[in-house]
């Protein structure tokens, strides 16, 4: 009978020979293995960066030992020839000290971010998705299919229940008008500023430069007069106002600001980043136009540099770098994000559906002037090895090596635009869930705040208590135009949060799990 139990007997002569055992305790395990190549990476960086110190050390000791072995009579011969060449020596002090004049007269001026404040919204205006989902409802000219839209929009957006609608929202039905965008705009901006002039104890009379950058709305008087009016700033404040230029016109403003602080010595500027809601809720049913309807939230900063030398013994950060990059002479990138009317004439932001690859060649182009700039030589020699590879033996299916640019940052303040964006960040910057903490959370407590976002989130990463002295922080934000814009700042101390800050009483509730 022949069972299922029954298996043929092999020759001995014939049967393979047994695989060798590998005793238990000699297996080498997968995460050991990762552990290995991980250090023989940081290995390699810390040899290629530490390339010059190493080769420098033997160097000085052959000095020494010549040196030492210096006959005593050959030094009292070079000072006698020194002695008789007195004007070779005084051409030379003057040439020296020229110089060095020329240079410290001449060099740019470390500009210190002393201290910024971010605005929280009073409770009253807070916007749940249950407010939000029946306000819409009740709203005239919604479709139900654009109501079932936005419900799917807030249920994968990455907010929670405690972001902020400016109140004209809150009625039914809603009661936009210059006068309420007008209120919205000063109860955030001066709301900002109040705490910031509390905070450091700064006059208003100090400002010397004053920029605010406002997307969609730009009345007349500007922002930044009414800002003047109501502070009472002096006379001579040289004060601009940046309209139309999207979520990433924060990191513009402080370039802006940066620029001023070289020319305009021992001065104080003053910059404003906010976004309007008001006059820009759109009433139609263009899905493309309906996102930003979602994401948008009420929220702004109010950030104080300097220039004096004084002021880095108080202050926070110096500004490292301001990389900015600008692809509006491609006509999809200029039209990805576009303000216009539909067909029934109700005006709104229309998001193009190529805005995510769009965001990602601006990316690479601003990473590319960014990277020689702060990653170390090891990071920069690894891409270009990579790069001449890919061209010399001509292979397209070979991907050009990403640089680990968390060799370069320890903390990240990527644009809370939604979470696309941050997803697609993390991805391709291969960053861990911890560096993008900071981004998910603001999303998630405040909303696409606009260009005051990434401020929100170093205002997180500092209640965390994580900012250390040297620590390098990298600011990226997106923008409509299109525009990709960088900003890195180094922390001249362990950082500890402000009085007031809009994680104050929250800080200890995040971070959240974020639904999927």
């Amino acid at each position: 009978m022949t069972g299922n139990n029954h298996h043929p007997q092999l020759n001995a002569a014939t049967a393979p020979p047994p695989p060798p055992q590998v005793h238990p305790s000699r297996r080498l395990p997968d995460f050991l293995l990762s552990v290995n190549l991980k250090y023989v990476k940081l290995g390699y960086h810390y040899l290629i960066s530490n390339l010059f110190t190493l080769l420098l050390i033997p160097l000085m000791f052959i000095i020494i030992i010549e040196a030492t072995q210096t006959n005593p009579n050959d030094i009292k011969q070079l000072w006698i020839h020194l002695q008789y060449n007195l004007v070779s020596i005084i051409i030379f002090s003057t040439v020296l000290v020229f110089g060095s004049t020329v240079y410290f007269m001449t060099r740019k001026r470390p500009v210190f971010l002393v201290d910024y404040s971010c605005y929280k919204a009073p409770d009253n205006l807070k916007v749940p998705f249950k407010t939000f989902v029946e306000h819409s409802r009740q709203m005239d000219g919604f479709l139900e299919t654009s109501l079932e839209f936005q419900k799917k929009i807030l249920e994968r957006s990455g907010l929670g229940d405690d972001t902020y609608a400016p109140e004209a929202m809150h009625f039914i039905p809603p009661k936009p008008s210059m006068q309420a965008a007008r209120e919205e705009a000063e109860m955030v901006m001066f709301g900002a500023l109040d705490n910031l002039f509390a905070n450091t104890g700064l006059k208003p009379k100090d400002i010397g430069i004053l920029v605010v950058n406002c997307s969609l709305f730009n009345p007349t008087p500007s922002l930044s007069a009414m800002i003047v009016n109501k502070y009472k700033l002096r006379g001579n404040v040289l004060s601009f106002n940046l309209g139309g230029m999207g979520c990433s016109a924060g990191v513009i403003a402080v370039d802006l600001a940066k620029d001023l602080l070289q020319v305009h010595r021992n001065t104080y500027a003053v910059v404003v980043s906010t976004e309007n809601i008001t006059q820009n809720w759109y009433f139609g049913n263009r899905k493309s136009m309906l996102i930003p309807n979602c994401l948008f939230r009420v929220g702004g900063a109010a950030v104080l540099l300097s220039n004096k030398w004084g002021d880095k013994r108080r202050a926070k950060y110096k500004l490292v770098h301001v990389v900015r990059t600008h692809r509006g002479a491609d006509d999809k990138s200029f039209r990805c994000v576009y303000q216009e009317q539909d067909d029934e004439g109700n005006t709104g932001v229309s998001l193009s559906k190529d805005l995510m690859a769009i965001a990602g060649m601006s990316l690479k182009t601003n990473i590319t002037t960014l990277g020689p700039l702060v990653l170390p030589f090891s990071e920069q020699l690894l891409f270009f090895a990579s790069l001449v590879f890919k061209k010399v033996f001509s292979k397209k299916n070979i991907k050009t090596y990403i640089p680990d640019f968390k060799l370069a940052f320890d903390h990240f303040c990527i644009h809370a635009g939604g979470r696309a964006v941050i997803d697609e960040l993390e991805k391709n910057l291969q960053l861990s869930p911890l560096h993008v903490e900071a981004s998910r959370m603001t999303l998630h407590r405040f909303g696409n705040t606009s260009s005051s976002s990434i401020w929100y989130e170093l205002a997180y990463i500092e209640a965390k208590g994580r900012v250390r002295r040297g620590n390098n922080v990298w600011q990226i934000a997106f923008g409509s135009g299109f525009k990709c814009n960088s900003a890195v700042w180094q922390a001249l101390r362990n950082v500890k949060p402000s009085a007031n800050t809009p994680w104050e009483d929250c800080i200890d509730k995040y971070p959240v799990p974020v639904v999927s």
